[in-house]
């Protein structure tokens, strides 16, 4: 399965998984803990600056994150035309925001090391007879099927404007959805093969 992750290191790299595990969980929280616009501002152009400084390593994952952007606005957009831009306005920064450092975070990380996060996470889970593999194993896979989310839809989208010369748009949710379902099969298929349950 192919993944967002990239090979080009960068400084991010650098860092520990689970200290970017931390500082996404503290950020995202503290995006959405206030409502003034301006510290969200400050706090969305930060999470800018922190994609950008990522250089070539962002450059499988623009096209998605300029779809995210476009629909950030189109959220400022919508509560402008209710009435209320300051609503619209904080939406925007969060999501743009949540955004930008998930899809840092992606491009930085390797699934293998999620999994090794998730298991020492975990670890005093096993004192009450918790499979603490096996659960951290599902925690990590959902944010496999995240990435492939994407991936799958960036392909079916790249097909689409070959054939029509036109974005997919919501012509994309039925053929990604069964995409989506034949890739979980297989995941389940071959899991249930190798634990023998």
């Amino acid at each position: 399965m192919t993944s967002l992750y990239s090979e080009h290191r960068t400084w991010l790299h650098a860092v520990p998984a689970g200290f970017k595990l931390l500082a996404i969980a503290l950020l995202g929280t503290a995006l959405f803990l206030t409502d003034h616009l301006g510290v969200l501002g400050v706090g969305a152009a930060a999470c800018a600056l922190v994609f950008a400084s990522l250089g070539r390593a962002t450059q499988g994952v623009r096209r998605m994150v300029a779809a995210l952007i476009v629909m950030a606005l189109l959220v400022a957009a919508f509560h402008a035309a209710l009435g209320r831009p300051a609503v619209g306005a904080i939406s925007a920064a969060r999501l743009a925001g949540t955004s930008l450092l998930g899809v840092s975070l992606t491009v930085s990380t390797r699934y293998t090391e999620w999994l090794a996060v998730f298991e020492r996470l975990l670890a005093p889970l096993g004192r009450l007879g918790l499979r603490v593999d096996r659960l951290s194993l599902q925690l990590a896979l959902m944010l496999r099927f995240i990435d492939i989310f994407f991936m799958q839809w960036k392909r079916l989208d790249e097909a689409h404007r070959l054939r029509t010369g036109r974005a997919g748009g919501a012509r994309l949710l039925a053929p990604l959805a069964i995409q989506m379902l034949l890739a979980a099969r297989r995941v389940a298929d071959t899991l249930r093969a190798r634990l023998g349950d």
